[in-house]
């Protein structure tokens, strides 16, 4: 166990405290009480270790090694995982050397480049759970390596405000042809079309339609106010016509 410990650089308590929770058991233990590691024991505790230095807890490496999966495998996500977070390393690198120039300089730093790079990972978050499911039922991911956080927050805060509009109109009785409702689609149409990707009035009735016949989506507007994936649905389609 010393050697393995000298080896690696984690002390013989980590290791025993690994052994005690069925994280990494010896190859062997000997009348005498040693703990013995051979090549596979060892391979394991690599793994470990890189996942501890992706800031997995001991709970969520037991999980992931549970899954007995190739080692090359393993490797790869684990390269991955790793590629990742020296992105986001390098860009909150890259946020303290501009703040510093602009400190040294005396200069007032712009807001939104204060924060560059700090909340790209809580989008990623943000999206795994739907992200999870788009996977599994369709197949495609909404992109996250290149979030632009500024950008995230600001079609979120359009989206928001658009639903919940939306919500109080129907709560409100306005009818699908009311001319508040219209001007509500064809302001947030024209933000899509300004901000995200080019879309006419029968592309919006095709999303609105998503809404209403995919389970987890819908239920996102549902929670929010009962029936309104169909008035969504219904305001789309009379603006469309």
């Amino acid at each position: 166990m010393k050697q393995v410990a000298n080896l690696t650089g984690i002390t013989i308590k980590t290791l025993h405290h690994y052994h005690k929770i069925g994280l990494l058991e010896p190859s062997e233990v000997t009348e005498a009480g040693y703990r013995l590691y051979g090549k596979k024991e060892l391979e394991k505790l690599q793994h470990i270790l890189f996942y501890r230095e992706l800031d997995f807890s001991l709970e969520d490496i037991q999980r992931l090694l549970a899954k007995r999966k190739e080692r090359c495998q393993v490797l790869m996500e684990q390269k991955l995982l790793m590629e990742q977070k020296r992105e986001r390393i390098d860009s909150v690198l890259g946020t303290i050397t501009e703040t510093i120039n602009f400190e040294e300089r005396g200069q007032a730093m712009d807001e939104r480049q204060m924060f560059e790079g700090l909340n790209k990972e809580q989008w990623r978050e943000q999206l795994q759970e739907q992200n999870e499911y788009l996977q599994d039922q369709y197949q495609y991911e909404i992109p996250t390596d290149d979030l632009n956080p500024a950008d995230m927050e600001a079609s979120a805060k359009e989206s928001q405000e658009f639903m919940s509009k939306l919500a109080y109109a129907l709560q409100s009785g306005w009818s699908v042809d009311d001319e508040r409702v219209k001007q509500l689609l064809s302001h947030h149409i024209g933000y899509i079309n300004d901000n995200i990707m080019a879309l006419d009035a029968k592309g919006f009735v095709e999303s609105a339609w998503f809404f209403v016949t995919d389970d987890f989506h819908k239920n996102m507007l549902e929670q929010q106010q009962t029936g309104l994936s169909y008035y969504l649905y219904a305001s789309a389609v009379n603006y469309a016509q």
